[in-house]
């Protein structure tokens, strides 16, 4: 079968109903479900009370309506025998003369188990405790905690597992189940069921709608499946309900880890369905990274295997979830907030770094490139913010063999426009006597020739901060980092690594935030050029009109690539396969599948072979929640293998 790579397809139905009406309400319920295996999803989820709708009030106590909601439970079962779909349906269901508001189980033909809703509402609109009595009344307890006191039902199908102390487990994942009101609480369910195992959480409700709800609701929902680290699969009641008194709009998420992947439309008139694939791979690397998430003694959950019928045509790419192809970035809902924060973070970091060591000045190598071009601009609000001259920032331009025009009047035109000191010093003499003196070839335009060059301008740069008792600001980002791509004692060397926190990717994405946002004029105009510029250490010779001839991503590939590449194995630890099956999906438009596995062969042999690197890395900021700090996010032997 293939690898699914830990996606799991869910759906979140809403069937338009009648109330107590069950047998229109279980035919409009087997059509999402026909409609659901069609689309190869996994796990359905309807509303509460799906079979009866959730408005019938003192019609719940009607033996007729209880017998229908039972028929059509068992109508609903039967169509799932043979296939490959678990379904989760709620109904009323009475038990030693008690009346449980439940979330039923069902695959291949059988209830697997039900589920009963522990914290009925009882104020304002909602009155159920009139009629139902909570789950909490299932449980008892013991020496070891709460146990079940009613641990099985007998229905159609025989015995079935009853209780709120549910956890269902199938091959791939575990997930368990609250019903509406419990996700309210103050103590919700499916925090203790997360902690014991669960990883997808099923919410079963009918909330009706009032101004504002949703939005906190949506909250809710975001908000708990990051405290749990969960998938969280919510639907609700539609307009079908009575309308009485209140109105039922048919909300639909589902968010994985605090991030909402999907919701649907409300309001609709006829039947909707939401579907979507959480990974429970990603879950698991944050369950296993927060030392807290471990199992207590509240209570002995137990576990039902759930085993639907295997799919003969295997699994289906996650065709509904959408991989950003620059996670890194912001989304233009929170571009203003993220931007803001990321300066925000690089410039109170630097500030403290400027009060506690006392410096005179800032040294900044600009070369017109957008690294250097990023340091220098949070330089300059560094200053601003401290109430310090700009003219106290040190600018230093050191043109070299592959200095072009268009780099250099770039970074003499910004350093004029933003006030800071100007020092020129060409560096071409200076390597030219060094390379000399260890009788290297002019000609010959190898590794050392470029290193050479990087590392005589750091020694500049170290050497004018003890002449004016300043500090040298690193210009180095993540990305190169993780590629290596930075010279020993070179360019990765500095007093205080401003850039070392933020990818590639990010720093051409500030630059031109800063210049469409923050400045005006000809500072923008030199900013969105440094921004058009290919991106290149320009330490061999331009060609021969002048221009660039040294283009990183022609030597180590896209930075847009390998910024997908380092997000998810440092964030996640996902393996390369399953990095490069999202990838293509991400970018389809933009790569094939072969020039994908070509530069993730090269990100992963570059990052293996250059941690030594990092592991002597000045201080510097994290930024982005990720981090290659050896004090902070990632710590790796420098001599482990590749694998």
């Amino acid at each position: 079968m293939q690898n699914n790579f830990g996606f799991v397809r869910v759906a979140a139905a809403v069937p338009m109903m009648r109330v107590a009406d069950c047998t229109f309400n279980v035919t409009e319920v087997k059509k999402q479900i026909a409609e659901a295996i069609a689309e190869d999803v996994e796990v359905i989820c309807f509303p509460e009370l799906t079979t009866t709708g959730y408005t019938c009030e003192d019609l719940f106590f009607a033996q007729q309506l209880q017998q229908n909601s039972l028929a059509a439970l068992e109508e609903i079962c039967a169509c799932t025998r043979g296939k490959s779909i678990i379904v989760l349906v709620g109904a009323p269901l009475k038990v030693d003369n008690n009346l449980f508001n439940c979330a039923f189980v069902m695959t291949d033909g059988e209830v697997v188990g039900v589920v009963p809703k522990v914290n009925l509402p009882n104020t304002n609109e909602f009155y159920e405790k009139r009629w139902f009595t909570s789950g909490r009344a299932t449980m008892q307890h013991g020496a070891s905690g709460l146990s079940p006191r009613i641990p099985t039902i007998e229905l159609w199908c025989g015995d079935v597992p009853f209780g709120p102390d549910l956890l269902f487990v199938t091959r791939n994942y575990c997930f368990g189940i609250e019903i509406c009101e419990d996700l309210w609480s103050p103590l919700p369910p499916s925090t203790q069921l997360a902690i014991q195992g669960a990883e997808i959480i099923f919410n079963l409700s009918s909330s009706n709608c009032v101004t504002g709800k949703n939005e906190f609701r949506r909250q809710m929902i975001t908000q708990q499946s990051a405290r749990v680290h969960c998938g969280y699969v919510y639907t609700s009641s539609g307009v079908g309900e009575s309308s009485s008194d209140v109105v039922f709009s048919g909300s639909t998420f589902v968010a994985e880890n605090g991030d909402l992947l999907s919701e649907g439309e409300r309001f609709l008139r006829e039947s909707s369905m939401i579907i979507q694939e959480i990974d429970v791979e990603r879950l698991r690397t944050d369950r296993q990274r927060n030392t807290n998430f471990t199992k207590d003694q509240h209570g002995q959950y137990r576990k039902i295997n759930v085993a639907p019928i295997e799919r003969e045509s295997g699994y289906s790419e996650p065709t509904h979830r959408v991989f950003r192809q620059t996670p890194f970035l912001p989304t233009k809902q929170n571009e203003d907030s993220y931007c803001s924060d990321v300066l925000s973070v690089q410039t109170s970091g630097l500030a403290h770094r400027w009060e506690h060591t006392k410096a005179e000045t800032l040294v900044v190598g600009v070369s017109g490139g957008l690294d250097s071009t990023l340091a220098l601009l949070v330089a300059v609000q560094t200053a601003d913010l401290l109430g310090y001259r700009r003219e106290q920032i040190l600018g230093v331009t050191m043109p070299g063999f592959g200095t072009t025009d268009r780099t250099y009047q770039n970074a003499v035109a910004l350093m004029e426009q933003l006030g800071v000191s100007i020092h020129e010093i060409s560096i071409k003499e200076m390597a030219t006597l060094h390379l000399q003196d260890i009788h290297h070839d002019m000609d010959v335009h190898d590794v050392t020739y470029e290193n050479a060059q990087a590392r005589i301008r750091t020694l500049v740069l170290m050497d004018l901060a003890n002449q004016y008792n300043g500090l040298v600001v690193g210009t180095g980002d993540m990305s190169e980092l993780a590629l290596g791509w930075a010279t020993y004692c070179g360019d990765q060397m500095s007093m205080y690594g401003i850039n070392a926190g933020i990818p590639k990717t990010l720093v051409k994405y500030m630059v031109r935030y800063c210049a469409e946002n923050l400045y005006s004029d000809e500072i923008r105009r030199i900013l969105l050029d440094v921004v058009d510029t290919p991106v290149s250490p320009e330490l061999l010779p331009a060609d021969e009109k002048g221009e660039i001839s040294q283009f990183t991503e022609e030597k180590v590939g896209p930075y847009e690539l390998h910024d997908f590449f380092l997000y998810y194995f440092l964030r996640f630890g996902f393996n390369s396969e399953k990095i490069a099956f999202m990838a293509a999906l991400a970018f389809e438009d933009r790569y094939t599948e072969e020039q994908i596995s070509h530069w993730q062969k090269v990100f992963m042999h570059r990052f293996f072979t250059q941690q030594f690197k990092r592991a002597c890395l000045p201080d510097g900021p994290k930024v982005v929640g990720v981090s290659l700090s050896p004090r902070g996010d990632w710590r790796m032997p420098s001599d482990v293998r590749e694998f």
